[in-house]
């Protein structure tokens, strides 16, 4: 704050008291936000890492840390977007998150219009986020061998393409970690 006293305009006149009031009042506001962030990503690393079972999902959280390139704000993100429910069978957990195909049918035309997008936007995100992650992370994984069997080296719009089946895998798979215990084939847990 003592900063705000030493700026000018560009002509090098003192600031006016209501701009310096408007902007100080900015500030104060940044630093409570950035202060509650601070509490809620300590209060999410603590049920993540610390075995806090405060939170409703926090074995759920726990289990998503363990594997590799999951973290605790995308466990967090997954639990309490997707994994807070319960599903009947992997359609339903795909269809969720708005990761399966629309077909297209008329007349002889039998086609995939990409995927619905009907499902949670922001679990739909992160399962793309994740699933690069996943490719970097988790090279030994079966998943990752059959994301690199299908692209290849090729780059651009089939890589793109393959990467939302590969999330919608990963999403199925996680789903089955967490509901059975069976960890993704050839997927490494944390040390």
């Amino acid at each position: 704050m003592a900063q705000l006293e030493q700026l000018r305009t560009v002509d090098g006149r003192e600031l006016p008291p209501r701009i310096k009031a408007e902007i100080r009042r900015e500030l104060e506001s940044l630093e409570l936000v950035l202060r509650m962030i601070k509490t809620l990503e300590a209060e999410r690393n603590a049920i993540a890492f610390q075995g806090r079972k405060a939170h409703g999902n926090a074995r759920q959280i726990q289990d998503l840390v363990k594997l590799k390139a999951i973290g605790p704000e995308f466990s967090a993100v997954l639990t309490g977007e997707v994994f807070y429910r319960s599903f009947d069978n992997r359609r339903q957990v795909a269809s969720f998150t708005g990761l399966t195909p629309s077909p297209f049918h008329s007349g002889s035309r039998d086609r995939d219009q990409g995927i619905s997008k009907a499902g949670n936007g922001k679990a739909r995100k992160t399962m793309i986020e994740l699933a690069w992650l996943w490719i970097r992370d988790q090279p030994d994984s079966a998943l990752t061998i059959w994301f690199h069997d299908r692209v290849g080296a090729v780059k651009g719009r089939i890589r793109r393409i393959t990467i939302v089946a590969m999330a919608r895998k990963l999403l199925i798979a996680l789903w089955r970690y967490l509901q059975d215990g069976i960890v993704p084939v050839g997927a490494s847990l944390k040390a």
